[in-house]
């Protein structure tokens, strides 16, 4: 947004009027004050803000109404005090300035405006859009990046359907910059194929693996400096046929916690290594099958939320703090009223200062629908 589209009033833009008053002010201040009043050292103020507010031409025009009210204004008393060429220029040379910064202001903004649209494309390429219930699932997902700018980091997850279930994946790619969305957007791609055609989450979970592996080696061919990168990440499954069930795969990053009217409790699963270093381990890690009630949800967060610090150093006690809210209101549950809890807590806990980019995902099945009246 332009800076001088905020100043609007019932949808008019009114840019133009606080410098329009200042300058009518100050010709009347000087109309009816002695010599004492010197117009010029407030004169000056007009272009100057127009230039913070208004477009080019509009600081233009109050560069040129500013001069010809000098004028005006300074020779309205023949007999008094008049400034003189000097002052004239000066009043001339403000407004150029004036006018030449506003130039600058405005390519900057559109600048801005060019690189924001060009973030947003990339954000909406790596987290795309989920729909409501996609999956078969109700669904809420809270992305903040420590760079309030940047507006994508290293953070990722999806929701990917298909005839062997539904698979869902939260991760945190380690470190940062242009690196970090890089693996993100290859894991993703790498998800998104994989948890549709492949039978087995295992199977699904080689695969982010060896893509992993892939691109670290993509990088070190580059020459860049970031071929040891790895990620932390959950891989849920949901099978069709058995709707109390999920199947978990962790690999180095914080097991999903289980929310419901009864309480808090963090799923029983097992402890992988992060995706880049499978090498080091005798096999790929196994999914575990957990009974999951259906009016729970459950909460996958990034190290945003479980490393947030106060001002003391203290952690962010999630568990406790969701546990409480849930006892006060056991709606809290809910993915979307969940998603925004947490993100609340975090950022009050943190005092808004982030350390890190942070992913809170909630996630649970959708209400089966029900038969008709009288169906077996």
């Amino acid at each position: 947004m332009r800076r001088q589209e905020l100043l609007r009033l019932r949808g008019h833009r009114v840019a133009w009027l606080p410098p329009l008053v200042l300058l009518v002010a100050i010709a009347v201040a000087d109309y009816h004050t002695t010599g004492e009043f010197r117009m010029i050292s407030w004169i000056v103020l007009v272009p100057g803000i127009a230039a913070a507010i208004c477009g080019v031409w509009g600081t233009a025009l109050f560069a040129l109404a500013s001069l010809v009210t000098y004028v005006v204004v300074d020779g309205a008393w023949p007999h008094e005090y008049k400034a003189g060429l000097a002052d004239f220029v000066l009043v001339a040379l403000g407004g150029i300035l004036a006018t030449l910064a506003c130039v600058v202001r405005v390519r900057e903004e559109r600048r801005v405006l060019r690189m924001g649209a060009v973030t947003e494309t990339i954000r909406r390429t790596v987290l795309r859009p989920l729909p409501p219930g996609w999956g078969g699932l109700d669904h809420a997902g809270v992305y903040l990046t420590a760079d309030a700018e940047a507006r994508v980091g290293g953070d990722f997850y999806d929701i990917q359907p298909g005839p062997h279930g539904t698979r869902v994946l939260v991760g945190d790619v380690q470190g940062k910059g242009l690196g970090a969305v890089e693996a993100a957007a290859a894991l993703l791609g790498t998800f998104r194929e994989a948890a549709y055609h492949e039978a087995g989450l295992t199977t699904v979970a080689e695969r982010l693996e060896t893509r992993m592996i892939r691109h670290r080696g993509h990088t070190v061919a580059l020459g860049r400096s970031d071929g040891d990168r790895f990620a932390t990440a959950v891989l849920l499954g949901f099978p069709d046929d058995d709707r109390e069930a999920v199947d978990v795969l962790v690999f180095g990053h914080e097991p999903p916690l289980a929310v419901g009217p009864g309480g808090v409790r963090a799923l029983p699963a097992g402890a992988g290594l992060p995706l880049g270093f499978g090498d080091l381990a005798p096999g790929p890690p196994g999914a575990r099958r957990v009974r999951v009630a259906a009016d729970e949800t459950l909460l996958l967060v990034t190290d945003g939320v479980t490393e947030a610090r106060d001002g003391t150093g203290a952690f962010y006690a999630l568990a406790r703090e969701v546990a409480r809210a849930v006892a006060e209101d056991p709606g809290a549950a809910e993915p979307a009223r969940l998603a925004a809890l947490v993100r609340d807590g975090t950022l009050r806990h943190c005092g808004g200062r982030l350390a890190d980019d942070t992913t809170i995902f909630t996630v649970r099945r959708r209400a089966a629908p029900e038969g008709p009246a009288g169906a077996p």
